[in-house]
Formats: structure tokens, C-alpha cells, sequence
């Protein structure tokens, strides 16, 4: 199935553009593209334009598509278990899971881990319109340890010539970029995640071989230790940040690992997702106060954070990032307009495709959301979505 190749005038808008609220009330779309935007009189006169169908959009808010920077399309967030055996039956499941995001407004997001490269598979459908969906940025097999966090996908390396080996299987496939497993997770039973499972001068030579290829490296982090080892190797993106330490989850916030943070230009992918909302509902508060508090201090350093989710993951679903955003909002105690740049513009540059989507700005994709009230205000109004359009085809919106 062909994208859509048709258009359609948008008017009397509001438009938040991914930093502020824009000059005009009408976007043009045409075919996959933001062909304009101005004020809808003048494009209504437009030769270019006056052909398209016109809606009035009174009322709304025109957003740009949310990007979640973290996702894996191959996990049920049903099962509370590691994927065994080949998994051959997520194909169709996952092609559902993508459907649903895109309906929910996530125009675009990052697979950052799986076993047998289906998701690459589904990134080619959706990008040539065979299949309904984000734009899909996907990294393929993760690089860990042999029985190291989520070995289980067929990533794990023992010293650097098999970690580049890992590295080059995934370059082969075609992926956007390079995950490594920098310390140990929960999902794997026998993996601490406070503890880091490879040194700096090994993710030093992960980083450089993947960019000898052109790829960034993204890094699950939760340890203090391996936070301080991925900073310095220069990834690109953190996962998690958790600053596990002794006494548990963001009990160890350093504030000389995170001026390196900002010095190699890391970008932090949080990870919140709708779940987190137990922390605030706790009745001491004593995880979400530290969490707090280091998130606060590195957006002071100028630590830039972009939304993500780790959808997939038991209980966390791969449409909810709507919700996410407002727990995420409600923990760091952002504005609605800084959380929204976090899945919109932010996201973008920080995944290097701030020259296709992320914004809403003439010549980039056509993902556009349209919103009753104005989400940049309040993010509550993000689940009332009235249409969403994915470079240019439109969604019916799902506002569950």
C-alpha cells in the first residue's frame, strides 16, 4: 500500500511547532510533507494549495508527532518473563503494536533491542507504506556479556574482537544504530543492575568502530559505575541513568560523573513510564524524592533529557507514551512546554533526525497531531487527540 499521496488545508489552528506557539493558523500538507505554514487565507490562495480539501480546525492544537526514544517492539509487556525459543509469532503482534503507536500519536520511536532482526523487517514495511506505523529507528542485537543482560537475544562478547564481531553482525542486518548493555538489568535472572559489565576501554572500541560505520551508541545504564564508564566512552544516548548504588535505585548521584555527561554531549533517555505513577502515589516517597533531585541537578548542569518509555517491558505498553509524559512531567517537575520538546524537538536532535521530523517546519515530515486544548499547557490534553497523520497518512486517533 502506497503512502497516501493526497492533502489537505488545515485552518484555524493553533500551532505549537516543537518550541513554541508558531505565527499563522493553518498548516498545507501535501502528499508526505509540510508543504506550508501561514495563515489559511493566504494559502487558501495559493495555486499550490487551492485544490485541498479544507478543515476547520477551531479549537485545536496542531503538535508536532511524539517520538519515544525507547522501545522494543519484540517483548509483550504481558509476560513477565525473558522471550525463549524463536518468537516466530511476534511478527504479526508486533505489526499490531506498531499500529497502536502510531494512532496514539508516536509518529516515531528507537527499538533498542531484539533477537532475530524483525523489527528491521517492520521498519522497511512502514517505511514504504506496506504497513501502518511509526518511523522506526532500530538497533538490532544488543552488545552485553555471554550470560550478561539480555544475552538471551544472541549479543553477548567477551572482550572487544567479539564485541566488534557483535557490532558487525548488526551492520550487516542494516541497523540505525548500536545498543550496548553498559551494566546489568532486572529482566535477566543472575544480572546485577548495579554492577557494569564492561570496562571503558571496551565501550570506548564499541563506540569508535560504530562510528567508523556512522552509527551513535545508545547505553543501558543503571549502576553508577557504568553510567561513569558510558559517559567517558561518549555514547550518544544513556538509558535509564538510574544511579543505582548501594542503597538502591538513584541512591548515588555524582555530580563529577554527570559534568562528564555534559561535557561529551550524552543525551539522557529516562525511561519513565506510565507505571512510575506508584512512586509518587508511595505514601514516603523516598525513590521518586531521589530521583527528583538527580534529575533536577543534571537539567541544571544542561543535561538535555528526551522522552522514552521502554515499552515492552511487563506492564509498560507501547502506545502509553501520552501517559508517561505526564508522570514524567509530574516527577521532574517540568512545564508542560520542556516535557513536550522532550518527545518532540529535543527527541529529534538528539537521534539525528532533526532535518525530518520532530518539528513542525516546512519540508519536514508530515507528522502532525491535532489536540483539543493546547498540550503544551497542559499535557492532559494529549489524550484527546482529534487526528494524527504519519508523513502525511492519516491515523485514526486512539485516545484510550
Amino acid at each position: 500500500m502506497a503512502p497516501d499521496p493526497t492533502g489537505v488545508l488545515l485552518r484555524n489552528l493553533s500551532i505549537w511547532d516543537g518550541d513554541s506557539l508558531a505565527a499563522g493558523d493553518a498548516i498545507a500538507i501535501v502528499g508526505e510533507r509540510i508543504a506550508a505554514i501561514g495563515e489559511g487565507s493566504d494559502l487558501a490562495k495559493d495555486d499550490r494549495f487551492a485544490a485541498l480539501p479544507q478543515r476547520d480546525c477551531a479549537g485545536l492544537t496542531a503538535i508536532p508527532g511524539l517520538i519515544d526514544a525507547h522501545v522494543h517492539l519484540e517483548l509483550n509487556p504481558d509476560r513477565s518473563k525473558p522471550p525463549e525459543g524463536s518468537q516466530d509469532h511476534q511478527a504479526p503482534l508486533m505489526a499490531e503494536r506498531a499500529a497502536r503507536m502510531v494512532a496514539a500519536g508516536i509518529t516515531t520511536a528507537r527499538d533498542l533491542g531484539a533477537g532475530a532482526w524483525r523489527e528491521l523487517k517492520l521498519r522497511d514495511a512502514i517505511a514504504a507504506g506496506e504497513q501502518v506505523g511509526p518511523r522506526l529507528l532500530c538497533a538490532g542485537q544488543p552488545i552485553t556479556t555471554p550470560t550478561g543482560h539480555c544475552h538471551f537475544w544472541g549479543g553477548g562478547a567477551s572482550c572487544i574482537e567479539e564485541a566488534h564481531a557483535v557490532l558487525h553482525r548488526q551492520v550487516a542486518r542494516g541497523v540505525d544504530l548500536i545498543k550496548v548493555m553498559a551494566t546489568g538489568g532486572r529482566m535477566t535472572h543472575g544480572s546485577e543492575p548495579g554492577r557494569a559489565q564492561f570496562d571503558v576501554a571496551t565501550l570506548r572500541a564499541i563506540v569508535d568502530e560504530a562510528a567508523r560505520h556512522h552509527l551513535t551508541v545508545a547505553a543501558h545504564c543503571h549502576g553508577t559505575q557504568g553510567i561513569d564508564f558510558a559517559a567517558q566512552a561518549g555514547v550518544r544516548t544513556i538509558e535509564h541513568c538510574s544511579w543505582v548504588g548501594p542503597e538502591g535505585w538513584a541512591s548515588d548521584y555524582q555530580e563529577d560523573i554527570a559534568k562528564v555527561i555534559l561535557e561529551r554531549g550524552v543525551w539522557i533517555s529516562p525511561t519513565v513510564n506510565r507505571g512510575w505513577q506508584r512512586m509518587l502515589d508511595a505514601p514516603k516517597g523516598i525513590v521518586v524524592g531521589r530521583v527528583r533531585k538527580a534529575y533536577q541537578a543534571m537539567m541544571a548542569l544542561g543535561i538535555p533529557f528526551i522522552a522514552s518509555t521502554d515499552a515492552g517491558i511487563p506492564g509498560v505498553y507501547h502506545q502509553d507514551l501520552r501517559h508517561a509524559l505526564i508522570v514524567f512531567a509530574k516527577i521532574a517537575e517540568l512545564s508542560a512546554a520542556a516535557t513536550l520538546r522532550s518527545a518532540t524537538r529535543d527527541s529529534a536532535r538528539a537521534l539525528g533526525i532533526a532535518d525530518r521530523c520532530g518539528t513542525l517546519r516546512t519540508g519536514l515530515a508530515a507528522d502532525v497531531l491535532l489536540a483539543h486544548g493546547n498540550p503544551a499547557e497542559d499535557l492532559t490534553a494529549l489524550l484527546d487527540l482529534a487526528a494524527v497523520w504519519a508523513r502525511g497518512r492519516e491515523i485514526e486517533p486512539l485516545n484510550a
